[in-house]
């Protein structure tokens, strides 16, 4: 399918292709780079902009030079909406870049396998971002360092609560001093399970972003940060006692109940059923519950989808644990960490 072919020789002819589950047009090339990047949970409820951790779950990209233009094929069925030329995120991630290590490909090939849901509050755009950074750095022999890439992979978001975890995998948490980002990682809760509600209707981070307040009471600014702190010391200790009653905010998820009918009812339903703590993953729609009782975990599924039903709201329920890894390449058929 030709998406666009410009007559101009200062535009590359793009190619793109949304593939089938089954088809393989992929074909064992040398120099070809493949990534996985995990799907990421931000915010853990007061930690707004600030804490993010990685999940077992993950989006494939495989990234080669070619002779000429650019052809990008993406499989799955989330990524119907994954644009197929210049505006790719993979490929402008990976066109940062070759433009900063000042090397210009006559072409690129880029296969893209989604399992991450877009626009869910599940690290889709920072899966794309990391992915992009990482494979074109591989391509060009690993000019870059990480602190430089993550770096990039902030400013290209605007935030490194989702592409710092999606990169170092475990729980990250973040803050800019100046124009650098400063982070610290935090090994991921080994025993913790996590049930995700993920509902059938898209949210882009825009309009989660835009209805929140310009200012807010300063007493929701005290609220919030006592418990950010306090939330870092109980996933330091692995204290889960402390770590379910630390995930409560005021700065971001009250604004946007509007945004995801039901998500009350939802998080009474989870913590009806056991679960240590429920927040709203990233921007949201997608409602996610920590639980320490591998036996409560089914029940809190059923009571999440049922409670999100009621509102008239379809989901779908994962079962997922924290992910310790983040990007990660292949190697002689083997997943081995970047760093």
């Amino acid at each position: 399918m030709l998406i666009a072919d410009s007559g101009s020789k200062k535009q590359e002819k793009v190619k793109g292709k949304r593939l089938r589950a089954g088809d393989d047009e992929r074909r064992q090339v040398t120099g070809m780079v493949k990534v996985r990047v995990p799907a990421t949970t931000a915010n853990m409820g007061p930690g707004f902009d600030t804490i993010g951790m990685a999940l077992r779950l993950y989006n494939y990209m495989e990234m080669k030079e070619s002779r000429h233009g650019l052809k990008i094929e993406v499989l799955g069925q989330d990524g119907a909406d994954i644009p197929l030329d210049q505006r790719n995120v993979v490929y402008q991630a990976a066109r940062q870049v070759f433009k900063l290590v000042n090397y210009f490909p006559k072409g690129l090939s880029i296969h893209q396998t989604i399992n991450i849901p877009t626009s869910r509050g599940m690290g889709s755009s920072a899966s794309a971002i990391v992915g992009g950074l990482v494979a074109a750095n591989q391509l060009v022999g690993n000019k870059l360092s990480r602190d430089e890439l993550l770096q990039m992979a902030a400013n290209f978001e605007g935030h490194p609560d989702n592409v710092a975890p999606a990169m170092l995998g475990g729980i990250v948490v973040s803050a800019k001093l100046d124009d650098q980002q400063i982070y610290r990682r935090i090994d991921p809760l080994e025993d913790m399970d996590i049930v995700l509600a993920i509902p059938q209707f898209s949210l882009s981070t825009k309009v989660a972003r835009n209805i929140l307040p310009k200012q807010v009471p300063i007493n929701d600014a005290v609220f919030n940060v006592s418990r950010a702190s306090l939330l870092v010391w109980a996933l330091v200790e692995k204290d889960y006692d402390l770590l379910g009653q630390m995930m409560d905010d005021k700065l971001h998820q009250p604004y946007r109940l509007d945004l995801v009918p039901g998500m009350h009812d939802v998080f009474a339903a989870a913590k009806e059923q056991g679960a240590l703590a429920v927040a709203l993953s990233g921007a949201g729609p997608t409602v996610i519950a920590f639980v320490n009782n591998k036996n409560k975990i089914k029940g809190i599924g059923d009571s999440m989808k049922q409670a999100f039903s009621q509102a008239g709201v379809v989901c779908n329920i994962k079962y997922l644990t924290a992910c310790p890894k983040g990007v990660e390449i292949q190697h002689k058929g083997e997943w081995t960490s970047c760093w």
